[in-house]
């Protein structure tokens, strides 16, 4: 994908272990599973990195504790930290992570993703591209970037 990398010796950290999410049964046992935490991250976990052969959550770009779910607004904030301030990648990955949830969350939800305060060198325009509409549609009609998009979420060692 990348050539020259930008963090070429990234930390790697172990992946948590998967847990099993109870469901919920409503009053005519239909399974009833409010979106939280663990789903949302769950779902982004596994992206693959657009510059390394690591997942997000290895490189601890992403995790649990970052993820605000309110099922009752049908809201989720996901906020990552990208591995370096200058990251050329912050964009790309925030795509990949809002895709991968436009793909996998019901249509209802709003999701809202940012870099965490201080993270990187352009916060306030990697937040700005990727919480506006129209910017990820265009970005998502340019073939090269959704094929670097497609193949971050494509499935690997899950």
């Amino acid at each position: 994908m990348v050539t020259e990398l930008i963090n070429a010796n990234p930390v790697v950290y172990e992946r948590k272990e998967r847990r099993s999410r109870p469901v919920q049964m409503d009053t005519d046992e239909y399974a009833v599973e409010p979106i939280d935490q663990q789903e949302v991250f769950d779902h982004v976990r596994d992206i693959k990195d657009p510059e390394h052969p690591y997942s997000l959550e290895e490189l601890k770009v992403v995790s649990e504790d970052a993820i605000e779910v309110n099922d009752a607004q049908s809201h989720v904030k996901v906020t990552f930290t990208p591995t370096v301030m200058h990251c050329s990648m912050a964009t790309v990955i925030g795509l990949c992570i809002r895709v991968k949830l436009m793909r996998s969350l019901p249509s209802r939800y709003k999701v809202d993703i940012r870099v965490a305060p201080g993270t990187h060198a352009s916060e306030t325009a990697v937040n700005k591209q990727l919480n506006d509409k129209e910017r990820v549609a265009a970005a998502l009609e340019n073939p090269n970037l959704l094929g670097m998009v497609d193949e971050c979420l494509a499935p690997t060692y899950a």
